[in-house]
């Protein structure tokens, strides 16, 4: 209680005005002094003179008073300043004894009630300890505050705030320690008085525990306002799940305390406290990577799910508002909490790879690769509180967007012994949901052939990649087809009993996901193993591409054909001859795209024709591409793959070159057509014919027919030289729905004509007719391939053009 009355400061801001108020008057009496104290005479006269200094008289002595008024103005000011400050200090020093006094006579006056009743007479209750949870001092009984409650140790409540006496106000409660309540306020003076808020419930601090509830805010006395609601204290976050398992839950908001009764005559009630908002949920403990297997019959471990996010803990209720007297308005109730956010999803495990081929188990076939895991789901928000305002609800976690993936295949096991084909490769695995399909294995290369055993074992197929899991996902790459294996050492007299292995099949590409997603690429088909023989063996064919998701993605590339393999013919057999060479093996053809915006794929190259005049391998057809969606012109159909090349030849006819793919359907524009392969060069006999162009797809705007091939080139003779291979014909271009057909393809070039033995040359092949113009606003035709001049020979016609494509309606055909 202070017994200091005068405020000094007021006093010093007094002055401070008043000497304000003196340089203002001051300025104006300077201003005026230069026309009143000198006043010029109107005329020249006695009279006027007179007049004039008469006023300059009063001027004059108007000016000595304002001096005198400015001297006593300041001197007021100072005296002012000086009392402000000698009074302060003077009642300063004072304080400190008339505090004394106090204490002394308040120490005579409240020792009996403090001895009888346990609480003063006249003061303010002492306030609890922090961090004991001890309860604040009651104030006097007749005049006095009640003391604050201490704030509580950890789990421990808060104190409650001490009671006032007949007047004052309740005291505050305490903050709960950790999760633990908040201490209630104390109540209001009897006569008169506010009751004491409530204190604030604690901030949960173990996972996933609940907040504290706020303290209930102390109510009035006779006269006076409730005491508000403590705030309840915020809900922990959920612990992190363990490997592959759900995240915790978080902890609940506490609720907020509710507002204390105003006073029995008048007073409003308290206001309730606000709740708590709830903990976070734990995230998803991730899935383990499947183990790789060791086994070819049992494929690799799946990998493990993902574990789900915990759910948000909810958001505390806000405290009701307090209860008001005959006169007032009860409280308001207190903000609902906020619900805490869901947990993440665990990420999951890939699929575990499969075991390599072993002639032991499953006939040397590799292991299909694991399944790969599944995401976990994103833990639910929290539901907010009620209250005075709605709390919000926790925000949903969020799942990973992408699955596990499937395992690797494993790779067949090479032919062990001589002749003996190589196995098969392991499929894929499949990826989990939303995840990529997994990679299939290579086959195993074929053992080659011995001087007993003549045949080269075949190579083995390539594992098909394994499909993407769910919705979204790309399809897995096949795997490559093995080697086929070299025929055995022509000891006898049979040389067309003795073979080579044939390549392996590449394996199909992997599906997407149903929805979006890319097809995986097909493998490439193995090469045909070379032969002492009369007969190379024939290449693998390469695998399809996968298909795209419906919706989204690009169709996968075929895999390229295999090589052929050569025809030797040596030994002691009747091996004068060069053999026939293996035919390439056929690209795979491409996987259809999706519907609103994917590609269709690439057909596979086909494969180049084995030494020995066979014929190269039959490009793959590209795939078909995305249609249109809502009037626009979607994804591009694949282009058709490039055929192999014939082989070289010694005698005989050269080999004629693969035929192009033909290119894909659909989208907005249709795949060109596959260029032909180049026919074989042959060292005595006649070149090989160029391989023909593939067709252009249909699309929008069609898609250009392929060139054909260029013909062999022909070899020397002893009577005549042979002539040169005619030129591949020009693939005719696709038809346009909407557009232009596409373009035919160019005719090949034909071969040069080989030399006689007088050193003259015969004609070069014809060149290939060029491919028709697609169907459409009239596509033009393709340009007639040129004849080759045989070296130092004669010139050959040119292939005939193209005819333009059919028009559309209201459209002119171009000339072909």
């Amino acid at each position: 209680m202070s017994f200091l009355i005068a405020a000094p400061q007021e006093l010093a801001a007094t002055a401070v005005r008043v000497s304000a108020i003196g340089s203002a008057l001051g300025s104006a009496n300077r201003t005026a002094a230069a026309t009143t104290g000198q006043v010029a005479a109107a005329a020249g006269d006695e009279v006027s003179a007179a007049i004039a200094a008469l006023f300059s008289g009063h001027g004059q002595s108007f000016q000595a008073l304002s001096k005198q008024a400015a001297l006593f103005h300041e001197q007021f000011v100072q005296s002012l300043l000086t009392s402000g400050a000698n009074y302060g200090l003077a009642e300063a020093a004072n304080n400190d004894l008339l505090q004394g006094i106090e204490q002394n006579v308040l120490g005579v006056i409240n020792a009996p009630a403090n001895a009888v009743l346990g609480r003063p007479l006249i003061g303010n209750g002492a306030d609890g300890a922090a961090g004991t949870g001890q309860a604040g001092g009651a104030g006097g009984i007749l005049w006095g505050n009640g003391g604050a409650g201490g704030s509580g140790g950890a789990g421990q409540i808060g104190g409650r705030g001490g009671d006032a006496g007949l007047f004052g106000a309740g005291g505050t409660g305490g903050v709960g320690g950790s999760g633990a309540a908040g201490g209630a306020g104390g109540a209001g003076g009897w006569l008169s008085g506010s009751g004491g808020a409530g204190g604030a419930g604690g901030v949960a601090s173990s996972l996933g525990t609940p907040g504290g509830i706020g303290g209930n805010g102390g109510h009035a006395g006779l006269i006076g306002t409730g005491g508000a609601g403590g705030a309840g204290g915020a809900g922990a976050v959920g612990s992190v799940g363990t490997a592959g398992s759900n995240g915790f839950n978080g902890g609940g908001g506490g609720a907020g305390g509710s507002g204390g009764a105003g006073g029995l005559l008048s007073g409003d009630g308290g206001v309730g406290g606000a709740g708590g908002s709830g903990g976070s949920g734990g995230a998803g403990g991730a899935g383990q990577d499947g183990a790789a297997s060791t086994n070819p019959l049992y494929s690799g471990a799946a990998g493990g799910n993902g574990g789900n996010g915990g759910v948000g803990g909810a958001g505390g209720t806000g405290g009701a508002g307090g209860s008001s007297g005959l006169f007032g308005s009860a409280g308001a109730q207190g903000a609902a909490g906020a619900g805490g956010s869901g947990g993440d999803g665990g990420a999951p495990g890939a699929g575990g790879a499969g075991a390599s081929g072993n002639w032991a188990i499953n006939n040397g076939v590799g292991g299909a690769g694991g399944i790969g895991g599944n995401p976990g789901a994103g833990g639910a928000g929290g539901i907010g509180g009620a209250g005075s305002t709605a709390g919000g609800d926790g925000l949903a976690g969020h799942s990973p967007l992408s699955g596990g993936d499937g395992g690797h295949g494993g790779t067949g096991a090479n032919g062990a012994v001589a002749g003996q084909a190589g196995a098969a490769g392991g499929r894929g695995g499949n990826g989990g949901s939303v995840g990529n399909g997994g990679a299939g294995g290579n086959g195993g290369n074929g053992a080659a052939g011995s001087a007993t055993v003549r045949a080269g074992g075949a190579g083995g197929a390539g594992g098909d990649g394994g499909a993407a899991g769910g919705t979204v996902g790309n399809g897995g790459a096949g795997g490559n087809g093995g080697v086929g294996g070299n025929s055995g050492i022509n000891s006898g007299t049979f040389p067309q009993d003795i073979v080579s292995g044939v390549g392996g099949q590449g394996g199909a590409g992997g599906a997407a996901g149903t929805i979006a997603g890319n097809g995986g690429a097909g493998g490439d088909g193995g090469a045909g193993g070379n032969s002492d023989g009369y007969y190379g063996a024939r290449g693998g064919n390469g695998g399809a591409g996968g298909t795209a998701g419906s919706l989204s993605g690009d169709g996968g590339d075929g895999g390229a054909g295999g090589s052929g393999g050569a025809g030797i013919l040596t030994g002691n057999g009747s091996g004068r001859l060069s053999g026939f060479g293996g035919a390439g093996g056929t690209g795979g053809n491409g996987g259809f795209g999706g519907l609103q915006d994917g590609a269709g794929g690439t057909g596979g190259i086909g494969g180049v024709g084995g030494d020995g005049s066979s014929g190269g391998g039959r490009g793959g057809d590209g795939g078909v591409g995305g249609d249109l969606v809502r009037g626009i012109a979607s994804g591009t159909a694949g282009d058709g793959g490039q055929g192999g090349d014939g082989g070289l030849s010694a005698a005989g006819p050269g080999a004629a070159g693969g035929t192009g793919g033909n290119g894909g359907s659909g989208g907005a524009r249709g795949g060109a057509g596959g260029d032909g392969g180049h026919g074989g060069v042959n060292f005595v006999g006649s070149g090989g014919a160029g391989g023909g162009g593939g067709v252009g797809g249909t699309g929008v705007l069609g898609g250009a027919g392929g060139d054909g091939g260029d013909g062999g080139n022909g070899g020397y003779n002893s009577g005549s030289g042979a002539s040169g291979g005619n030129g591949g014909t020009g693939g005719n271009g696709g038809v346009g729905t909407n557009g232009p057909g596409g373009v035919g393809g160019d005719g090949g070039t034909g071969g040069l004509g080989g030399p006689t033995a007088r050193d003259s040359f015969v004609a070069g092949g014809t060149g290939g007719n060029g491919g028709n113009g697609g169907r459409g606003t009239a596509g033009p035709g393709g340009t007639g391939g040129l004849g080759e001049l045989g070296t130092g020979g004669r010139t050959t016609t040119g292939g005939t053009g193209g005819t333009g494509g059919t028009p559309g309606p209201g459209a002119v055909p171009t000339p072909g």
